[in-house]
C-alpha cells in the first residue's frame, strides 16, 4: 500500500457516481433502482418509521442530477466493473417466492395425509396408535427447524431496498481525466464506489503494540496514522511505508482508548483519553519527539471517546462513563469546563461515545448506558429543562424494551445530516439529525454481533455512501448506506472482534484493528469484486447468539465487557507497577467532580522518547 503504487493500482476500477455527461441517478430513487435491477426484492418492505422517516429518499453523492447524457458516454463500457447481482445478503431468499413457500407447505399437508391413508384401519391396535403418534413426533422438529429458517430468511430480507445500479464507468472516467474534464472529482468519485468498495482486500499490517489496539486515526493530510493500545503506549505511523516514526508513553494508567491528531495543529497535538478517566494532550515536535504529555481533565470513569471540531486546534469534547461532558479548551489556564450530565429523569446516564456535527459544531451527540441518542446544543444546556437535551432518537421497538441496550458508538456523516448509532446485542440504526425529537430511525443494519466489546461503526466514502462496522465473529461488514445491504465482507481479526475501523480521509482504503495486537491496512486491489462466501451463514450463527444471550437474566453487556478488561489488566499488572514506580505520579484524584480541582499539585508531565 506504498503511495505510489497504491494510487495507480487503485484507479482501476468503478465506481457508482455519475461523470460529467451522463445523466445521474438518485440513490434515493426507489422506482428507478427497481427498473435497473431487472427485478425488486420481494422481501424488501418499508420500515413502520415515526416522523416519516421510513420513506424519506437519501441524498445522493453529488446532491443534484445531471441533465444530458453525452452520446460517446452510451458506449459499452467492458470496464464498468459492474457486479451488483453478486451482492445480495439474502441471495436464496429473494430467489424464495411466496409462491414457492407456499408449494413446499402443501407438499407437507400432502405427506401427512398420505401417512394418515396408511395407517391400518378399525383393527389398529393401541401399539401401532402409539407408533404412528411417535412417527408424527419425529417429523415434528424438523418442521420446526424448518420453520426457524423460515423466519431467519424472513429476518435477513426485512428492512431492505433494491440496490442501485453502478452508473460511473471506468473507461469514460479515465478519459475525462486525462483531459482535464472534473479531474479533481476523480478521487471523490472513486472512493464513494461500490465497485471498489467490493474490491477491498488486506494490503499489510503495522506491527509495533504489545496489547489490543483500542484506537486509529488519520491526521487531516491521511499521511500519518496514530494507534493507541491496552500497553499504554501511543504510536505514530507513517503508514504507506509501513513504518513507525514516533512512539511514545501516553502517560495513561490503563487502557488508551482514543487518540487523535487536533485539527490546523500542524500534527503536533495529540489528544487522549483511557480507562482511568483522564483526558491527556501530548505535544509532538517536528523533530519526532514527544516533548512531554499533560493532563487538562478528569473523569470518574472510564474516558472512551473524545470529539473533535473540526475546525479548532485548541478545543474539544470528552465523555466519560460519569455520565459527564466536559468541554476543553487548551488556551485555557483550566481548560476543563462542565458542560453537562447527562441525565434520564433523575438517573446518570454513563456515556461510553460523543461526537460533535461537522455542519454545526454546537451540536454535540452521545450515547451510553441506555437507548437514547441524545442531542445537545453548547449554546444553551439548561439541565433544568429536559435535562438539557435539545432532542432525542431511539428505535421505536428498543423505547419500552425491557432488555438493557447501550449504545456503543454513534457518528455523524459527512454533513452532519444523518446520524449512525451502534446497539449493543442489537443493530445499527440511521437517524435523520434534522428531524423532531423522538423520531424513529431511518435505515438498519444488520448481520454482525456487537457484544463483547465497546465496538466503533463509521461511515466510507466522501459523501457516506456506506456503513461500516466490526464484529464479535472477526469480519467486518460494510452496507450501503441506502438499500441496506451488505455489499463487503472480509475476515478482520484473528482475535475474534472487530472494534475499530477508520476511513483513510482522501483515498479509497481504511485502517482497521481489534483483539489482535496490530493494525491492517485494506485498499480495493482484488482483480475481482466479492462473493460473500460464507456471509449467511455467519449472519444466521450471529443471530441464534444474539437470540440465546437475550433470554439470560442480568446484565450480560456488563459481564463480558468487566471479562473483558480485567483479563487484560491482569496480564499488564507487572508491567505497570514497575512503571508507576518509576514515574512517581502523584496528581490523580478520581473523586473530583472536575479536573481543574486536580491541578493544585502542578502540571503532570511525562518525558518521552523518540522510538
Amino acid at each position: 500500500m506504498a503511495e505510489a503504487d497504491g494510487k495507480n493500482r487503485v484507479f482501476n476500477g468503478g465506481s457508482e457516481e455519475p461523470e460529467p455527461g451522463e445523466a445521474g441517478q438518485r440513490d434515493g430513487d426507489v422506482s428507478s433502482n427497481t427498473e435497473e435491477q431487472g427485478q425488486s426484492s420481494s422481501q424488501a418492505v418499508p420500515k413502520e418509521g415515526g416522523d416519516g422517516a421510513g420513506d424519506k429518499p437519501m441524498p445522493d453523492a453529488e446532491g443534484d442530477s445531471r441533465p444530458g447524457r453525452d452520446r460517446e458516454d452510451e458506449e459499452e463500457d467492458t470496464d464498468s466493473m459492474d457486479g451488483s447481482g453478486l451482492y445480495s445478503l439474502t441471495e436464496e431468499a429473494e430467489r424464495e417466492s411466496e409462491g414457492g413457500r407456499r408449494e413446499r407447505a402443501k407438499e407437507r399437508e400432502g405427506k401427512r395425509a398420505a401417512r394418515k391413508r396408511n395407517r391400518p384401519g378399525g383393527g389398529t391396535t393401541h401399539h401401532s396408535s402409539s407408533s404412528d403418534d411417535e412417527d408424527e413426533e419425529e417429523e415434528d422438529p424438523e418442521e420446526d427447524e424448518e420453520e426457524d429458517e423460515q423466519a431467519m430468511e424472513a429476518w435477513l430480507g426485512a428492512e431492505l431496498r433494491d440496490l442501485s445500479r453502478q452508473t460511473w464507468r471506468a473507461v469514460p472516467s479515465l478519459r475525462f481525466r486525462e483531459i482535464g474534464k472534473s479531474s479533481h472529482q476523480f478521487v471523490r468519485r472513486v472512493c464513494g464506489a461500490r465497485s471498489f468498495v467490493q474490491r477491498l482486500e488486506l494490503q499489510g499490517r503495522l506491527e509495533r503494540h504489545t496489547g489490543c489496539v483500542n484506537t486509529l486515526h488519520f491526521n487531516p493530510s491521511g499521511t500519518r496514522l496514530a494507534s493507541g493500545s491496552d500497553d499504554l503506549r501511543v504510536v505514530i505511523w507513517d503508514w504507506a511505508r509501513r513504518r513507525a516514526e514516533l512512539e511514545f508513553d501516553s502517560g495513561h494508567k490503563s487502557n488508551v482508548f482514543q487518540a487523535k491528531f487536533l485539527p490546523h495543529s500542524g500534527d503536533s497535538t495529540l489528544a487522549m483519553c483511557a480507562r482511568d478517566g483522564q483526558i491527556r494532550v501530548a505535544e509532538l515536535s517536528a523533530t519526532q519527539r514527544c516533548k512531554n504529555t499533560k493532563r487538562v481533565a478528569q473523569h470518574k470513569g472510564a474516558a472512551h471517546k473524545l470529539a473533535l471540531e473540526p475546525d479548532s486546534p485548541c478545543s474539544f469534547l470528552s465523555a466519560g462513563e460519569d455520565a459527564v461532558v466536559f468541554g476543553i479548551d487548551l488556551r485555557l489556564d483550566r481548560p476543563a469546563n462542565k458542560l453537562v450530565v447527562v441525565k434520564e429523569g433523575d438517573k446518570k446516564v454513563g456515556l461510553y461515545t460523543i461526537f460533535v456535527n461537522p455542519a454545526n459544531t454546537h451540536h454535540f451527540a452521545v450515547g451510553g448506558r441506555d437507548q437514547y441518542v441524545r442531542i445537545y446544543d453548547q449554546r444553551k444546556i439548561n439541565e433544568n429543562d429536559n435535562n438539557g437535551v435539545l432532542k432525542k432518537f431511539c428505535p421505536s421497538h428498543l423505547v419500552s424494551s425491557e432488555s438493557k441496550t447501550n449504545i456503543t458508538c454513534l457518528v455523524y456523516s459527512h454533513d452532519g445530516s444523518e446520524l449512525l448509532a451502534s446497539y449493543n446485542d442489537e443493530d445499527i440504526y440511521l437517524f435523520d439529525s434534522s428531524h423532531s425529537d423522538g423520531a424513529d430511525y431511518r435505515r438498519r443494519y444488520k448481520g454482525h454481533r456487537n457484544n463483547a466489546t465497546v465496538k466503533g461503526v463509521n461511515f466510507y466514502g466522501p459523501c457516506s455512501e456506506f456503513v461500516v462496522s466490526g464484529s464479535d465473529c472477526g469480519h467486518i461488514y460494510l452496507w450501503d448506506k441506502f438499500s441496506a445491504r451488505i455489499v463487503q465482507f472480509m475476515e478482520g481479526d484473528k482475535g475474534g472482534v472487530v472494534n475499530c475501523l477508520e476511513p483513510h480521509p482522501h483515498l479509497p482504503g481504511l485502517a482497521t484493528s481489534g483483539l489482535d495486537h496490530d493494525v491492517k491496512l485494506w485498499a480495493p486491489t482484488a482483480e475481482n469484486p466479492t462473493g460473500l462466501k460464507g456471509l449467511k451463514e455467519v449472519m444466521k450463527k450471529n443471530k441464534r447468539e444474539r437470540d440465546e444471550d437475550s433470554v439470560r437474566h442480568g446484565d450480560q453487556y456488563d459481564t463480558q465487557l468487566l471479562w473483558f478488561l480485567m483479563r487484560h489488566m491482569r496480564n499488564r499488572r507487572p508491567q505497570r507497577a514497575r512503571r508507576e514506580g518509576a514515574e512517581g505520579d502523584t496528581d490523580e484524584s478520581w473523586s473530583s467532580p472536575d479536573s481543574s480541582d486536580d491541578e493544585d499539585g502542578g502540571p503532570d508531565h511525562v518525558q518521552c522518547m523518540s522510538s
